[in-house]
């Protein structure tokens, strides 16, 4: 069985996600940080009919991010896709004037490093079946830099910059590297069908060959 793991799941994006792949036959591996949220949304996937597990780790903890992976990967089955979508702090929101480097470094951590770590994690497995995809889900600021949100502004960039390098270099051995860009929160988008428009989105970036970047709806001014 094929096996979905989502990195900064949550019970919106990360909940539809898990629940279009589990219609298609996927396990889910869930992971954030709270165990008990990860245990309330598995026990509703499971009430679906869907198998999953929720696996407690923090993105800016290498070691936990690496743990969770490869207990999701002996308990489930590898690691068919990956999706690397966790929640920035809203203290990566901050004006380009108020960015310490601190601050800039733990959201590169966050952003860049944290896919680093998770990809290292998933790539041997998939490599080794010769299929696979790891979708990164980004914000605006990934392909256009704004002063109000600088730390995002410095790190969505890395992240994409590495994803794209993947892209390039694993195109060729049946992985496919996807980024989905949403500028902006998707209650606000309007949507025909809200956020399960989002999950067939993601869905179709695992399913079929294409381009590194998609931009969900097209990039103005002022979005995120």
């Amino acid at each position: 069985m094929p096996v979905l793991a989502i990195v900064g799941a949550g019970p919106g994006l990360g909940a539809a996600v898990a629940r279009r792949f589990a219609s298609e036959g996927f396990s889910i591996a869930l992971i954030s940080r709270e165990q008990s949220k990860l245990d309330a949304m598995a026990a509703e996937l499971r009430a679906g009919g869907a198998t999953a597990v929720g696996y407690a780790a923090d993105v800016l903890v290498p070691a936990q991010l690496e743990d969770a992976l490869n207990r999701a990967a002996a308990e489930l089955g590898p690691v068919t896709v990956l999706q690397y979508s966790p929640l920035p702090s809203r203290a990566y929101l901050k004006p380009v004037l108020e960015l310490t480097p601190e601050l800039a470094l733990e959201a590169l951590q966050f952003s860049a490093l944290g896919l680093i770590h998770a990809a290292r994690a998933v790539l041997p497995g998939m490599r080794s079946a010769g299929e696979g995809s790891i979708i990164l889900i980004n914000g605006g600021t990934s392909v256009k830099a704004r002063a109000g949100f600088a730390g995002t502004s410095v790190a969505f960039p890395s992240e994409s910059a590495y994803g794209q390098m993947l892209h390039e270099a694993l195109e060729g051995e049946g992985i496919r590297v996807r980024q989905l860009v949403i500028p902006g929160g998707i209650p606000q988008l309007q949507l025909p069908n809200g956020i399960d428009d989002v999950a067939e989105r993601i869905w179709g970036l695992h399913s079929t060959a294409g381009e590194f970047r998609t931009m969900l709806i097209p990039l103005e001014d002022g979005r995120e």
